[in-house]
């Protein structure tokens, strides 16, 4: 049944104090590898050089080699998640929101893969297109590792923020878009995800929500209707779309909250199931939530989500 909760603050202070004992006492994951998504230049070729550069707040941006960061939890139970930061495509926020979800969704069995993904700014001649390239791959190599990561092929979610909710929603929508041509075996597996879960997300680049970096970057500040269309999130909704998950503060000055509203509306239009969660203050980037915030509370109805999906044993 599709659900939009409105979380007070007074909630927020009750539940986040409503941790499951067993998780507190498992002990930390920990990033084990690392998994390139393409055997060579990937599609396209292009794209900057030289090493990686992390910012301050740990933000990485010079991506010249996309790969998987591998987060494996002592006791598996088969469930996978595919984790996208955000930074508006200009950078990718690894410290503030891939790598704590990661932590959180070991901490529950859940092995972690965050995704670092090409800047479509940084010189890829697959431009827009890029990211998607990366996502639908990441989906693939996924899969095609189910074994070597004692994944259940049928149990791959996503998990994304911001400019990566863009991104993930994207590839929950048009997974039947092949957005790069087959390359090798890993190719045939689905890159579909089962469920997906998006945080504050950039969905519609369509006018009068368009002023944002992700519009920006992937179509321009001055393109047309039809351009921007194609690269919103609700277009694309069909009743293939996987269980959605949606979380925003009211008060988000980057991502206008009516984001969450217009997925959720176009779940609804094809029966998708949808839980919008609307937390009542936050703004934007808080990540898997700030202590003392409303934001706090959303984690717990991710995993309340999470248990009745069967992602949690």
């Amino acid at each position: 049944m599709n659900r939009r909760n409105f979380i007070i603050g007074a909630s927020a202070a009750f539940l986040a104090g409503c941790v499951d004992a067993k998780t507190r006492r498992q002990e930390p994951t920990a990033a084990t590898e690392k998994l390139l998504l393409w055997p060579s230049t990937p599609p396209g070729g292009g794209g900057p050089s030289g090493e990686m550069e992390i910012g301050k707040r740990g933000a990485v941006s010079n991506i010249s080699v996309p790969h998987l960061t591998v987060y494996r939890p002592k006791n598996p139970n088969g469930s996978a998640m595919l984790i996208a930061a955000g930074g508006g495509y200009k950078r990718i926020e690894m410290e503030t929101e891939a790598h704590p979800a990661a932590r959180w969704l070991g901490e529950r069995g859940i092995t972690a893969f965050v995704l670092t993904y090409r800047l479509p700014a940084e010189g890829w001649n697959a431009g827009a297109m890029a990211p998607l390239q990366d996502a639908q791959r990441a989906l693939r190599l996924i899969r095609a590792n189910a074994d070597k990561y004692r994944v259940d092929k049928n149990k791959v979610g996503v998990l994304g923020f911001s400019a990566g909710g863009h991104l993930l929603g994207m590839a929950s929508v048009r997974s039947d878009f092949n957005s790069y041509r087959a390359i090798d075996n890993i190719d045939n597996h689905s890159a579909r995800p089962d469920i997906s879960a998006l945080i504050y997300p950039i969905i519609t680049l369509e006018a009068p929500y368009s002023d944002t970096s992700t519009a920006h970057i992937l179509v321009g500040r001055h393109t047309d209707e039809k351009q921007a269309a194609q690269w919103s999130v609700q277009n694309f909704v069909t009743s293939q779309t996987p269980p959605m998950f949606l979380a925003q503060a009211k008060d988000d000055p980057i991502s206008n909250p009516m984001n969450t509203v217009i997925m959720q509306q176009a779940c609804d239009r094809m029966h998708v199931s949808c839980e919008l969660h609307q937390l009542a203050s936050g703004g934007h980037g808080f990540g898997m939530g700030k202590p003392g915030t409303p934001t706090e509370i959303w984690p717990h109805f991710y995993r309340s989500w999470l248990q009745r999906l069967g992602e949690l044993s």
